[in-house]
């Protein structure tokens, strides 16, 4: 799963969503299914209290090359150098801003964090590894 077939130079023309991280499972990095206690990957059955859970880096980009269009989905720890942390602690960060804030509507730290994502990576050029 993570042999490169080949490599790509490519600018980054959009960000496709804007949710960088997710709740993933330990055994097979799927996307977990929190509730305000639990977690529970419905891929693997692996199980375990919400508290616990780890979190990964997901990037969906769409990119161009000098010909072609491209879709790709960035995941994991190579990710960690543009966002200066790992995505554990980003969403800890996360976490305790809206403790602090007390603001249930976190949209504007969410705008926030999708500005500088979008600063980092549009019309930036990358090596991707496909």
């Amino acid at each position: 799963m993570n042999s490169v077939q080949g490599l790509l130079a490519a600018s980054v023309i959009s960000i496709q969503n804007s949710c960088f991280i997710y709740p993933a499972c330990q055994n097979c990095f799927s996307r977990l299914i929190l509730d305000s206690r639990r977690f529970n990957c419905l891929k693997c059955g692996c199980t375990g209290e919400a508290k616990d859970a780890s979190y990964r880096y997901r990037l969906s980009l769409k990119i161009a090359d000098t010909n072609d269009l491209f879709d790709i989905t960035v995941f994991g720890s190579c990710l960690d150098p543009f966002f200066g942390v790992t995505a554990e602690n980003l969403q800890r960060y996360i976490q305790d801003f809206d403790q602090l804030s007390g603001e249930t509507n976190t949209e504007s730290f969410s705008r926030a964090l999708v500005q500088a994502v979008e600063t980092c990576f549009l019309g930036k050029r990358f090596i991707f590894g496909v």
